[in-house]
């Protein structure tokens, strides 16, 4: 495998394992796979296929039972807690499905929230949030509530609370599973462009041949391994792996 320091994101024999009374999950078995810094990767796969599990082991929400996860060179598995939690805070922006905003709160207060959390001195925080709503075409819904917005505009919060801390590497969690095929076709698009825009590693999981074939690299995942570099319809060359 390639020892490049265009690598972001590499696992050898990565194994994640879950004992469930007497029986043994193999949520991860064995994935080896390298992701280029800057590339927008899709892992594709049906329910219990493992792509939520490798996606939670790259941001260091979990940690794998063997083998080895490196991100931009570091190996995570090799991390303690406060380690991990310094790489989420700083390395990582994490989209989910249901958007995971606080009602109550404001746009501003929501993308603003990150931030809070890494101690980012208040001016500082006020010029991130309004560039990250900029980044995604809300700075004039500052004072709006996530309810009083459409769920496409939702995830876009969602997204911009993700890059507030300017992470190197985006993971997004089923971004597109709430919403309407069009609204979804905007989401991905957005991702996109941001990551031209910066280069930003990008990785996404989805259930959907669709919104994976929007993608330019696509990574198939089968029973907590991978079974294919790529799909019908992907726009681009098979995804590096082993």
């Amino acid at each position: 495998m390639s020892s490049s320091n265009e690598v972001a994101v590499q696992a050898v024999d990565l194994v994640r394992h879950y004992r469930m009374g007497g029986s043994v999950i193999r949520a991860a078995d064995g994935v080896s796979l390298e992701i280029q810094r800057g590339e927008f990767v899709a892992l594709l796969g049906a329910s219990g296929s493992g792509k939520s599990t490798l996606l939670n082991l790259i941001a260091g929400l979990d940690r794998p039972s063997g083998g080895s996860i490196l991100v931009l060179g570091r190996d995570l598995a090799k991390m303690n807690s406060e380690e991990l939690a310094r790489y989420r805070r700083e390395t990582v922006g994490m989209i989910f499905q249901s958007f995971n905003l606080i009602p109550s709160m404001t746009l501003e207060e929501n993308v603003e929230l990150p931030l809070r959390f890494a101690e980012v001195d208040r001016k500082e925080r006020a010029n991130r949030v309004t560039e990250a709503l900029g980044r995604v075409d809300l700075i004039k819904r500052l004072g709006h509530r996530p309810p009083e917005l459409s769920g496409g505009e939702q995830q876009r919060v969602a997204i911009a609370r993700a890059l507030v801390n300017r992470p190197a590497l985006l993971l997004a969690d089923e971004p597109t599973g709430n919403l309407d095929p069009e609204t979804a076709d905007g989401v991905v698009e957005l991702l996109e462009r941001l990551r031209e825009r910066r280069r930003l590693t990008t990785v996404m999981v989805t259930h959907s041949r669709e919104v994976a074939a929007r993608c330019p690299h696509v990574i198939r995942l089968e029973k907590g391994n991978v079974v294919s570099p790529g799909v019908p319809g992907s726009r681009s060359e098979p995804v590096h792996h082993i």
